[in-house]
Parts: C-alpha cells; sequence; structure tokens
C-alpha cells in the first residue's frame, strides 16, 4: 500500500497439525473486532498472464548460478559476476527489464541481513480524495478508521503464513507484506507466496524489482529495536529467507500500475514462487501452515467481515511487528471501466502492501485480496478482488513451477 512506503526460534519441521491450531486462533474474527454478524464472528477458522523466467537447472552455473538463469541473465547483457557483486544496482531505464518474461531474481546469498531488514523502506501506493471518488455510483461511503490491533506472539503459533517481501529499487532496499498459500497441484509442498504486484514491478514507467525475497514470521517474537541492536539471522528469519526465483503479476499492473495505483490498482496482485537460501524443504513443510486463496470475488455486500494482516512500516509504525485490522467490507471504484475493489477501515501505513486479506469460508479461513492502495490519512485500505484473471495467474504459476 502506498501509504497508501533471545527466544528460541521455532522448530522447523512441525507437524501441520500443531501450527494450524495457532493459526485458528490468530484469524478468528471477533464480533467485538468487525461488527460482522455473530454466526460469522463465533466461526473459528483453520489454517497472469504474467510470464516468470526459467531458473532451469539447479546446479553447475555460473558464478553459482544455476545454468539455466546464467543464461537467461547473459540473454539480458548481465554479467553474472558483476550482478553478484553489486551490478544489480545499475536501474538504467534503457536496461530495466520490464516484460513479463523477462523476470530474473539470482540468489546472492547472505545479502539478506538483520541489518539490511530493518533498514527496508515501505513501498507503497497513495491515492488523493479525488482518485478515491472517482465514480461515486459504484463507491460505497468511506468507512470509519479501524485501529490496526497487534497481532499475538510468537507469530509461528499465530499467524504463521504471514510475513514480509523485501527487495531492491532504484530508492534503495523496501519492504511489502506476504502471505504463504496452499498449491492446489502440488498438495502439503508449496512453495508460493501471494502479495501486491507493486511490490514485485514497479508498473508502467519501470520493471521488476531485484532481490524479491520472502521472510515468514518475520521477527517472530516481535522484538523492538533495542532488543534487535545485535539480532541473529534466526531471530529475524526463524524459518530462513525464501528467494523468488520466479515471479507473476497481471498485465494490467505491468502495462498500467503507477505510484498511484493507477488504472492497475484493481489487478495489484502476484504469485512468487520461491526457494529457500538454504535447505531443501518446501516453504509449506517449513513454516508448517499455508492458506487457499478464494477467487469467487465476492460482492462486498455478501461479507461480514475481512481481516486484513501486515507488517505496517512507516510512522507511526516501524516495520518490526505484524498488526491486522478487521472490518465489514466496502466497495472503493476507481473508474467506470474497472472492477470495483474492496475497501475497509484500517490505520496500517505503508509496509502492510501486499500483505493478506483472509475472510471465513465455511469454517476455513481463506485469502480474498491483499492491501494495494490507501489514503495519505492512513485511516483505509483496499484491495482488489481476486477473480478468474488472478485464479489464472495462480493456477499457471502452479502448473508451470510449483513442482520445482
Amino acid at each position: 500500500m502506498r501509504s497508501t512506503s533471545v527466544s528460541a526460534a521455532p522448530r522447523r519441521g512441525r507437524r501441520t497439525a500443531l501450527v494450524a491450531a495457532g493459526l485458528v486462533a490468530a484469524l478468528t474474527l471477533t464480533a467485538t473486532a468487525c461488527g460482522g454478524s455473530e454466526d460469522e464472528a463465533d466461526t473459528k477458522p483453520g489454517g497472469g498472464t504474467s510470464q516468470a523466467a526459467d531458473a532451469g537447472d539447479t546446479g553447475g552455473g555460473e558464478g553459482g548460478l544455476a545454468a539455466g538463469l546464467a543464461d537467461r541473465l547473459k540473454e539480458h547483457g548481465i554479467d553474472v559476476d558483476k550482478w553478484k557483486d553489486g551490478g544489480w544496482k545499475n536501474w538504467d531505464e534503457d536496461k530495466w527489464l520490464s516484460e513479463a518474461k523477462d523476470f530474473v531474481n539470482p540468489v546472492i546469498e547472505g545479502l539478506w541481513q538483520p541489518d539490511r531488514m530493518k533498514s527496508a523502506k515501505e513501498a507503497d501506493k497513495t491515492v488523493t480524495t479525488k482518485d478515491a471518488a472517482a465514480d461515486q455510483g459504484a463507491t460505497d461511503p468511506e468507512p470509519a478508521p479501524v485501529e490496526a490491533v497487534a497481532e499475538k506472539k510468537p507469530y509461528h503459533e499465530n499467524a504463521a503464513p504471514v510475513g514480509k517481501v523485501f527487495f531492491d529499487s532504484p530508492e534503495g532496499s523496501m519492504v511489502c507484506s506476504g502471505t504463504v498459500i496452499k498449491d492446489v497441484n502440488h498438495p502439503g509442498k508449496s512453495n508460493l507466496v501471494w502479495t501486491a504486484g507493486h511490490c514485485v514491478h514497479a508498473g508502467g514507467s519501470g520493471g521488476w524489482y531485484r532481490n524479491i525475497a520472502f521472510v515468514p514470521s518475520y521477527n517472530d517474537y516481535g522484538k523492538s529495536e533495542a532488543e534487535l541492536a545485535n539480532a541473529t539471522a534466526t531471530e529475524m528469519a526463524p524459518y530462513g529467507t525464501w528467494w523468488a526465483d520466479w515471479a507473476s503479476t497481471s498485465n494490467q499492473w505491468i502495462q498500467g500500475g503507477s505510484e498511484s495505483g493507477g488504472d492497475g490498482a484493481a489487478y495489484d496482485y502476484s504469485v512468487l514462487h520461491v526457494k529457500p537460501e538454504q535447505g531443501s524443504k518446501s516453504l509449506e513443510e517449513t513454516v508448517g501452515a499455508a492458506l487457499e486463496v478464494d477467487f469467487s470475488a465476492p460482492s462486498a455486500t455478501e461479507v461480514s467481515s475481512m481481516g486484513a494482516w501486515g507488517y505496517p512500516a512507516a510512522a507511526p509504525y516501524n516495520g518490526l511487528e505484524m498488526f491486522k485490522c478487521v472490518d465489514r467490507p466496502g466497495r472503493l471504484s476507481l473508474s467506470p471501466s474497472l472492477p470495483t475493489m474492496y475497501r475497509i477501515g484500517c490505520t496500517m501505513t505503508g509496509g502492510s502492501s501486499g500483505g493478506g486479506w483472509f475472510r471465513v469460508v465455511d469454517g476455513e479461513t481463506k485469502l480474498v485480496s491483499n492491501t494495494s492502495i490507501g489514503p495519505l490519512e492512513n485511516t483505509w485500505l483496499a484491495g482488489p478482488q481476486l477473480g478468474r484473471a488472478a485464479e489464472a495467474l495462480y493456477q499457471d504459476m502452479s502448473k508451470t513451477y510449483g513442482g520445482q
């Protein structure tokens, strides 16, 4: 959302049922929090068209990279050794890889150290009052602000699928939020993460960001900046750092996304396929939980409550703690030619971008949207409806790359 910008680590490989139990408690939508109906509030939930680059085989590549990925870099005139030595900082607009097929994101082991993670700035999308009122015929009244509530700690017991997405942009290191999602074609072994399109691609004026990585349950115990002065990698990243080896976002975002969301805002979503910086287990097996994505795109009038989770990083937050907002959704229309977006009251700021929005369906918590845009005043958030286009992007990612 463009602002609308030591305790022991959990054991890896724990049984999904145990983690899911914590997830149930964390994602329960209460009547007090959301003002929804008693029936749904009391339910106990359970745990594009764009084309990503082919990373090829997993060994024998130049500079420690997979052979296919090294070749891919060379196709774009990128020297592998120079890239890994800092050449990725060159943001020559003429060479900024922008097309869907151009995504490359070689692992630079050890790049995302605790200090670098803490210094990353929020990636946010702001809209003006005029933009937000563009089509009042399909826009519901602005919701009252809902104060964000800190998630219970440790996060791996209460909201295990939620984490932070880190990446490098021309402005420096940036941060968003993301969610571990199920892979329907590879049950129990998902390596998929859901986030916002603007957390991986600059939209119409730029290209793919670099060094994109996901850290589930970031700062698991929600320690303060002072407590993290000498933090270890395990404290900040209890399940390790997961690099995006493939990424997809919508063509609408690639072509029409802008600093204020633009025409791409209603399609501002992304699916990442990730691999661990170290280790071989899948993300879902390592974290012990993942959420199903709901692509039914229900009307806002059909849903009594939605909850947004993320790591807000702009003041008054500092990006070190996970927060959540739960509210009854309304509709936001930025243009008569675009799908309406969901909107809820929430005081979370930049950094919560890409964080999942959840709702309860037949007793199960499902991801139904993600944070995309919000106002400068940080009183509400808006996210895209996930319909057939989003499902097609997800299915393509799952079938093409999911088992790798």
